[in-house]
């Protein structure tokens, strides 16, 4: 009962005209941004963040998510007609969709597509509602020893699984953690790393590292390798199913919200492989998989949609309740949370009730807001893709420099922003993953002051993380996820040697 009374509240925050207003900016903004290739959510709420400075901190909020969950609606428009996913989630639903419209049958695949992101999301929104406050109370009794710990594991995971090699993952990591101690002592006041420049003592801004690492370096990046690509558009039919679609989505869309719900509350690498296993599981299940890469078959479309939505509204509940991101954009909202002194943990349910509850109820409002916006408007959104690239990338870039210089007027601010952005671009062309990056500025000082907490608790012994079951269980898990994949990896060489 006392979470049903809070998310009426919460609806009653999120329903006011003027969060109305941001939840449907947001939701456009998310929907245009998935169906452009190549700018994902990441670059988008990144090269946004400056609003922070301007905008209530619960407007701002329901925007960025808007956008989040905006860009998976999207990301299927480009790959079902034109083959080239928007967003990595879309990879899978390219595989069939793409083939349905060169079969005539483009309405049936973007219909399925919008439905299915629809049901998922509603009952991920749902499951977020119900889990996420009883997470966040069990987390409240945890102590310093345990939340180092718990930043400990977020830092593993992250580096672990935002890239495909746990070494640069690692490396980006400590480069963030290395920025994130730029500034003045928390204790001592003491001016660590700044080099004797003053604009470094309050340390660099993670809005600043955000806007670059991803807008910035995301633009640079496409002007220096990016090609030209020649598009081909495949003609839109009337968006409807028949009813022989119907009766072959709706289990798909059940068992896509099942799959991707769990990889969307873990750090397991994000969408793609919650995408694929629901893909593999509609095509072992069909009793007719003819279709399957031949005309295209409307459940691998169906399914790996719902999974792909389901998995990125889970990304919620350990973002709100452990203050840990399981993704690229998930990481830019931890820094946004901060912008106005927020610590997403378990803490924040209790200290920031209102803006939470009013986020989650902007969840449902926002997933009809994009039902209405994908089925009517996809051939609009699909008229974005006629817009030239140079074009496109040096509005990026015009956002992110205006943003960026609004926050403190600061030239300073400027050239740090373009360094900041050929170190992206460095990231990118050798395949080092940027989240960490983001994640180590974030939590590293905050790990920084549990661990003092810790100790002082300890009386500076280091056993004081043994001795607490749950820093201990937190120690064993770390351990599983640095050895666990090595171990299989080595026997499964060995076996197959």
């Amino acid at each position: 009962m006392e979470v049903w009374n809070q998310l009426m509240l919460g609806f009653a925050t999120a329903a006011t005209p003027i969060n109305l207003l941001w939840c449907l900016i947001g939701c456009a903004v998310g929907t245009a941004v998935g169906v452009l290739p190549g700018i994902g959510p990441a670059v988008a709420v990144a090269m946004l963040l400056p609003i922070t400075t301007k905008v209530d901190a619960t407007a701002s909020m329901i925007f960025f998510a808007g956008i989040y969950y905006g860009a998976m609606y999207g990301g299927s428009t480009t790959s079902i007609l034109l083959n080239t996913p928007g967003e990595t989630g879309s990879m899978v639903t390219a595989m069939e969709g793409n083939k349905m419209a060169k079969s005539g049958r483009a309405g049936a695949a973007l219909a399925t597509a919008a439905i299915g992101s629809f049901v998922a999301g509603t009952i991920a929104t749902v499951l977020v509602t119900l889990f996420a406050p009883m997470l966040a109370n069990f987390a409240v009794q945890l102590g310093p020893p345990e939340y180092f710990m718990l930043m400990l594991f977020a830092f593993t995971t992250v580096s672990a699984v935002l890239g495909k090699s746990t070494l640069r993952g690692m490396v980006a990591l400590f480069i963030g953690l290395a920025v994130g101690l730029i500034g003045m002592d928390q204790i001592s006041g003491q001016a660590r790393y700044t080099g004797g420049v003053s604009e470094l003592l309050d340390g660099i801004e993670i809005v600043l590292v955000a806007v670059g690492l991803f807008a910035v370096a995301e633009a640079l990046y496409a002007v220096l390798y990016e090609g030209k690509t020649a598009e081909t558009q495949n003609k839109l039919s009337s968006v409807h199913m028949s009813k022989s679609d119907w009766r072959k989505s709706w289990p798909a869309w059940l068992r896509g919200t099942a799959i991707g719900f769990p990889f969307g509350t873990i750090p397991a690498g994000g969408t793609e492989i919650p995408t694929f296993l629901s893909y593999a599981t509609e095509k072992k299940l069909a009793k007719d998989s003819t279709d399957f890469g031949t005309k295209g078959a409307i459940q691998g479309v169906a399914g790996p949609e719902a999974a792909n939505n389901a998995a990125v509204t889970a990304t919620l509940i350990p973002l709100l309740t452990l203050g840990i991101p399981t993704s690229n954009t998930a990481a830019i909202l931890l820094g946004a949370f901060q912008s106005y002194g927020i610590q997403p943990g378990p803490q924040l349910f209790q200290t920031s009730g209102a803006l939470v509850w009013a986020l989650i109820a902007s969840l449902y409002i926002g997933n009809v807001m994009l039902l209405i916006l994908n089925l009517p408007l996809v051939g609009m959104w699909v008229k974005l893709l006629k817009i030239p690239k140079p074009y496109l990338y040096a509005g990026i870039l015009i956002f992110a420099t205006v943003g960026v210089y609004g926050m403190r007027q600061s030239a300073f601010d400027l050239v740090l922003l373009y360094i900041i952005g050929v170190v992206g671009v460095v990231m990118r062309r050798f395949d080092f993953p940027t989240a960490p990056v983001v994640v180590g500025m974030i939590l590293g000082p905050l790990a920084e002051a549990q661990l003092r907490n810790a100790l002082s608790i300890g009386e500076g012994k280091w056993t004081v993380f043994l001795e607490r079951p749950m820093s201990l269980t937190l120690i064993v898990v770390v351990l599983a996820v640095l050895v666990l994949p090595r171990a299989a990896k080595y026997w499964s060489n060995r076996r197959v040697a």
